[in-house]
């Protein structure tokens, strides 16, 4: 019982090291993430392992608490709800599986919580997920890559775990010698705005104005196709369109910006696609974020204002000759929506988020970080347009 409890007490804080490491908001530090397996394998107990899940969970979630604060205008401890509770299925599913037998009967557990915390429904708060790390371990290896990282990671929970490790962390300084830098579109340019909560708050025509000269601007810089963040548009409307048509009348440039299109029973967070002759909704979400704008419970209880999931709809769409892989906000923390879209072999990522709740926190630059990993995994050009 004391070797249990002394192991525990070591292992827990190696699982908050490597979080807090790993999901630091620096793409080549990402790699650390992959040593919580080694952790989970090693805890003598169910409940060591809980706690080093809770532990490696809560300290890449860090920014959580406060974030949720500032979005609500709330105190602390209800950031430290939503803290707790999104931690909740992953600490579940890694307690649950966690087993004493060794060799194949944990690799094969081990490999179930992959899927299990990687695709939905676990997966759809599924934040922190060590398969992220693929693109700085195995760079342009595509496909290949994410395979041969979840061998690396199964294996890490055997007996030749700190063999893997070794292989691993080689992998990883040679990684960060070698270095990559972000694959870029010609012709395509993502603008990042500090308007913080008043960017699609503040509706007025000067807002709307002060965005169109941005992108003729851009324009003017070379830009064909100009991204704009998450909520940029405000309410999506005819109205609205008609504004951005006019504004861009005697232009070439196609405008790809974040807009809410709302009805009576909710609303869909979209991409808009706009240029001098007229705009469309090119992308709804799959993933928005749960509770403060996905609430499935609304249907059942008779509520209406959350946001709509589309879950596996448009995985890809296509504007400008190019096939996209979009992403907007919290579809850039989890694993399935990037994959899902991969399978398509899109031309670009195009991610757009909205991250002034965020102020004080590394949760764009997770979000920036983990878009670069895929980018580099896939070999595929990245566009970004972040407000916050």
């Amino acid at each position: 019982m004391r070797r249990d409890v002394t192991m525990t007490a070591v292992l827990v804080p190696l699982a908050v090291v490597v979080g807090t490491i790993g999901w630091s908001g620096q793409a080549p530090l990402l790699p650390a993430a992959t040593f919580f397996p080694l952790l989970w394998a090693r805890s003598p107990t169910r409940i060591a392992a809980a706690l080093v899940a809770a532990g490696y969970f809560l300290a890449a979630s860090r920014g959580l608490p406060v974030g949720v604060g500032q979005f609500f205008s709330a105190d602390l401890w209800v950031g430290l709800c939503f803290w707790i509770v999104a931690a909740s299925s992953f600490v579940a599913v890694h307690a649950a599986l966690w087993t004493a037998r060794s060799g194949s009967a944990k690799a094969g557990r081990y490999l179930l919580i992959l899927a299990l915390t990687g695709l939905p429904p676990l997966g759809i708060t599924g934040w922190a997920h060590p398969l992220t790390a693929a693109g700085i371990l195995f760079p342009g290896w595509g496909w290949w890559g994410l395979f041969a990282l979840t061998a690396g990671l199964v294996g890490l929970v055997t007996r030749i775990g700190p063999t893997i490790a070794i292989a691993l962390s080689g992998l990883w300084l040679w990684s960060a010698a070698s270095g990559t830098s972000q694959i870029l579109l010609e012709g395509w340019r993502g603008v990042d705005l500090e308007m913080g909560s008043s960017l699609g708050r503040d509706r007025s025509l000067e807002r709307q104005h002060q965005l169109i000269g941005l992108v003729r601007e851009a324009e003017g810089a070379g830009a064909a196709v100009v991204v704009l963040p998450e909520s940029a548009l405000g309410f999506g409307t005819p109205t609205l369109e008609r504004l951005w048509r006019e504004g861009l009348r005697g232009t070439v440039v196609t405008v790809i910006a974040g807009a809410a299109v709302i009805d009576a029973e909710g609303y869909d967070n979209v991409m808009m696609a706009i240029d001098s002759d007229g705009g469309n909704v090119l992308y709804h979400e799959r993933m928005p974020v749960p509770v403060s704008m996905w609430r499935p419970w609304e249907r059942w209880t008779g509520q209406t204002g959350g946001a709509r999931a589309s879950f596996f709809a448009n995985p890809v769409v296509e504007i400008a000759g190019k096939k996209i892989a979009p992403l907007i906000c919290y579809e850039q923390l989890v694993l399935w929506p990037i994959l899902h879209s991969m399978i398509y072999r899109p031309d670009a990522i195009v991610l757009i988020g909205n991250g002034w709740w965020t102020a004080g926190g590394n949760i764009v630059a997770i979000q920036r970080a983990s878009a670069k990993a895929w980018s580099d995994l896939f070999g595929v050009p990245l566009v970004i347009s972040f407000n916050t």
